[in-house]
């Protein structure tokens, strides 16, 4: 299946939609199989005890997972998260960037099921293991 949106598209269609995360989140690499997007880590994603905070991987997962289908179907603003499931597994290392590689495992006319393992950079064991479901309108 031929990508719908490609890294440059996803990445500008992210910073025209979501100006609140711009300059934060960021797709690495597109193609049919994995989407690899950066979380870029500051102050503002820190919990006390100098780790990121479990919102900001919970961000970076659902923002992949979205991105993820509309590389496959295109730009569909409305399509949202109906369900989702974080396994948070160990504490991300302050000043590393996260990367959260994203795999859609069923694309429907309605759902899609995506599953993110979340990485500090440069490390290999997973931080967070993250399934979502989202809700795609139907066309009109």
């Amino acid at each position: 299946m031929a990508l719908a949106m490609g890294r440059e598209a996803l990445n500008e269609f992210l910073g025209r939609s979501f100006p609140q995360i711009a300059g934060q989140v960021r797709v690495e690499t597109v193609d049919e199989d994995l989407l690899t997007a950066r979380l870029v880590v500051d102050d503002r994603h820190l919990r006390p005890g100098g780790t990121v905070s479990g919102p900001s991987m919970f961000a970076l997962a659902d923002v992949a997972i979205y991105l993820a289908i509309l590389a496959r179907i295109g730009e569909v603003a409305l399509a949202v998260t109906t369900n989702a499931s974080v396994d948070f597994m160990r504490k991300p290392e302050a000043g590393r960037d996260l990367l959260a590689e994203c795999r859609i495992l069923k694309l429907g006319r309605l759902l899609a099921v995506g599953e993110v393992l979340i990485r500090a950079q440069g490390g290999q064991d997973p931080v967070a293991r993250c399934s979502m479901t989202y809700a795609i309108p139907p066309k009109r």
